[in-house]
């Protein structure tokens, strides 16, 4: 790996600082607000076509209009099957080839308990929907140059649970408490980059998961009014959303990183994450939990695309 002169404070602009991106083709979800529009303006900023996604086609264009008109609008509502399987779809039709898939978008700390289809909503989210999408494009990416980076969090240390994956509570009803959910969908995000990972590595493929630090964007909009209260004070000392970003635009576009795969990162470097990640029998049983639960909603006619095959 060359040096990467980059930490805590670089920013989307500052790692990708004299890179031309032009005919480079990325996908962003999560792209209207935070870390993901961060991350689509720096790409697009560099030359490069962006198709952002975002939970509403309105969102969407809205983003991709404030940025550039190279970028493209695309709906995909994570938690909603249907719609990832209609994103899937498009982004296909566009039969271009990827040279990188962002997976940044995602709920925290949902004060109460909500579920679809008997599934918890940060596992849904977070984990299942990007695990639909993703799998759905690699077949879009570049061999040999293409990248895939999973946006985990510290949270997959700190807050999951002791046995990693609660396979027996993916619905919450044993019980339900904000911060073990998250903080087991972020492990879920990381154990599936490394997975996946393995699993592309015969077509040369990078896929990577990468903690992007407190930064202030809305991601805490979803937390409790008191819990934001009490945590307002250290927004002070959080990163910017482009500060956040800067370790997605370094793995999904800097030379400095091309062929490195399978790794944790925090701030621009390879981080130490959950010991369980080098638990290669949990990942694998994650990624046929994951493919099962999508199947089983295939067969209740709940997805239009054969997902996850």
């Amino acid at each position: 790996m060359k040096s990467v002169p980059f930490g805590a404070r670089s920013t989307a602009d500052n790692v990708l600082a004299g890179i031309d991106l032009t005919g480079k083709r990325f996908v962003v979800t999560g792209c209207n607000t935070g870390l993901g529009y961060e991350t689509m303006s720096a790409f697009a900023a560099n030359g490069a076509t962006v198709i952002g996604l975002a939970r509403s086609m309105d969102s969407a264009r809205q983003a991709c209009a404030q940025v550039s008109p190279g970028c493209v609008p695309v709906a995909c509502d994570l938690s909603d099957l249907n719609s990832v399987a209609a994103a899937v779809q498009t982004i296909r039709g566009l039969d271009a080839p990827l040279d990188a898939i962002v997976a940044n978008a995602g709920v925290a700390n949902l004060r109460s308990l909500q579920t679809r289809y008997g599934i918890e909503m940060h596992f849904l989210a977070n984990h299942l929907g990007h695990f639909a999408l993703v799998n759905e494009l690699t077949s879009q990416l570049r061999d040999h140059s293409g990248r895939i980076v999973i946006v985990s969090s510290s949270a997959s240390t700190t807050h999951a649970p002791a046995e990693g994956i609660m396979f027996d509570n993916l619905d919450g009803h044993r019980f339900y408490k904000p911060f073990t959910f998250y903080g087991q969908s972020k492990l879920a995000n990381a154990l599936y980059a490394k997975e996946l990972s393995r699993r592309l590595s015969s077509r040369g493929i990078a896929v990577n998961s990468v903690h992007p630090g407190a930064a202030r964007t809305g991601l805490d909009k979803t937390m409790h009014l008191m819990l934001r209260f009490l945590l307002s004070p250290a927004r002070l000392f959080m990163k910017s959303a482009a500060q956040g970003a800067a370790g997605l635009a370094l793995l999904a576009a800097s030379p400095r990183v091309a062929g490195i795969s399978g790794e944790y990162w925090a701030d621009c470097r390879i981080a130490k994450g959950n010991p369980l990640l080098e638990d290669v029998g949990l990942a694998r049983r994650l990624w046929e939990v994951s493919q099962e639960l999508i199947v089983r909603q295939m067969r209740l006619g709940t997805s239009a695309l054969q997902l996850a095959a």
